[in-house]
């Protein structure tokens, strides 16, 4: 009995946004397309999904069922979950009891006044979906903005279009939304941060989103930036300060407290990858300790988000991963804050009075963007929206 998962990457939606601007309604609603009298703009949003099949049976499709297995797991009933997700109780029904086929196994375990709870292979259902939204989640997202464009391009509505690289983070998604919502055109590609500086400094994009911790490690950390940023061409725009530290179990079962516990030989890690922002961090905070990949069990299993590392851990496949606060919540793991650290957008400093950027700050200061940023668990937008040079950033660096 063989069993077969086969993800597909679905184009979820399609929408195209119309706005009727006449020249001076355009010049007070959208500054950087004072010119359009007729915008269309393209959303584009990429989901996977994923279907499992046995032999050569007929594929199970997962995606009705997780939302009705997610359904069930909320409201404790299988009619209620039916109702939720709008499906007939006799479909929900047979569709339990078709993947239960499949598997061989119950999805469903039901007692005296409990209700229906979901057995352990429901709930590994579901963490299978979390874990393939979370590690695909960037590329998809990347590859839906690019695809956004190249439609603007087509219908030639594209005008003022920022060119975003930036380490993929929870406040970056944020201020997308908030960007999107305020009419701004973003082209997003998710890279490393060493990546994103590098593609700055080559013209290829126009903001470059990266990350450098607070205290004793910061100068070491922008001191690998610095081939890439100049003083006098570039300048920072604040985004938030996040707490980045330790993921464990719920409990904390194995009682680790700091980077010397990841040498541990009982002890399973998970990392970031190669070239991240986190992956250096976490390079630095071992060289201060003498503490080699080789003496850590699972260095080079790498995850390429912080929500990918979180969803490995709640798996059960590693102990403990390095990342931000945020991710480890959704998650459901306990938290060991280590390092404060500022993310920045880097831009030409040229740039920064242009229609379009100065409508980019506008977004970053207003209080509704900074609520959300706030309501991110180790994130403050204290200071989101503040433009500085890279002297007044690093003055102690």
């Amino acid at each position: 009995m063989i069993f077969f998962a086969v993800l597909v990457c679905t184009y979820a939606s399609l929408s195209a946004t119309l706005l009727r601007l006449s020249s001076a309604e355009a010049s007070i609603a959208l500054p950087n397309l004072q010119y359009a009298k007729l915008i269309i703009m393209f959303k584009v949003k990429i989901n996977p999904h994923w279907e499992i099949k046995r032999d050569q049976e007929k594929a199970l499709d997962t995606a009705v069922l997780l939302s009705l297995l997610r359904a069930i797991e909320e409201t404790g009933s299988i009619a209620r979950a039916a109702q939720a997700v709008s499906l007939s109780y006799r479909y929900a029904w047979g569709l339990l009891r078709d993947a239960e086929a499949l598997f061989g196994h119950s999805l469903m375990q039901t007692g005296r006044g409990r209700g229906t709870q979901l057995s352990p292979l429901a709930e590994k259902l579901i963490w299978a979906d979390r874990r393939v939204t979370a590690r695909l989640s960037p590329t998809l997202d990347s590859l839906a903005s690019e695809l956004e464009t190249e439609l603007g391009k087509t219908v030639g509505s594209n005008g003022s279009m920022i060119r975003l690289d930036a380490s993929h983070g929870f406040a970056v998604a944020a201020f997308l939304k908030q960007a999107s919502d305020s009419g701004l055109s973003i082209d997003l590609r998710y890279r490393n941060s060493t990546d994103a500086v590098a593609s700055l400094s080559r013209g290829e994009s126009d903001m470059a989103g990266f990350h450098v911790p607070l205290g004793e490690f910061e100068a070491p950390a922008i001191e690998r930036y610095r081939r890439w940023l100049e003083p006098k061409t570039h300048q920072l725009i604040h985004l938030a300060v996040r707490l980045q530290g330790l993921f464990v179990n719920p409990g904390n079962p194995l009682n680790i407290q700091t980077i010397d516990d990841l040498a541990r030989s009982d002890v399973r890690f998970v990392n970031r990858q190669a070239g991240s922002g986190t992956r250096m961090l976490l390079e630095l905070m071992m060289n201060r300790k003498d503490i080699s990949p080789a003496q850590i069990n699972g260095f080079e299993n790498t995850e390429f988000t912080h929500s990918a590392v979180a969803a490995f851990i709640a798996s059960g496949m590693a102990d403990v991963g390095f990342g931000v606060q945020t991710a480890a919540e959704r998650f459901k793991l306990d938290f060991i804050p280590l390092v404060s650290e500022r993310y920045f957008f880097a831009v030409n400093a040229e740039v920064l009075n242009q229609p379009h950027m100065n409508q980019l700050v506008s977004v970053l200061r207003s209080s509704s963007f900074r609520d959300v940023v706030n309501l991110l668990p180790g994130y403050d937008a204290a200071r989101t929206g503040e433009i500085l040079t890279l002297s007044d950033a690093f003055a102690q660096s």
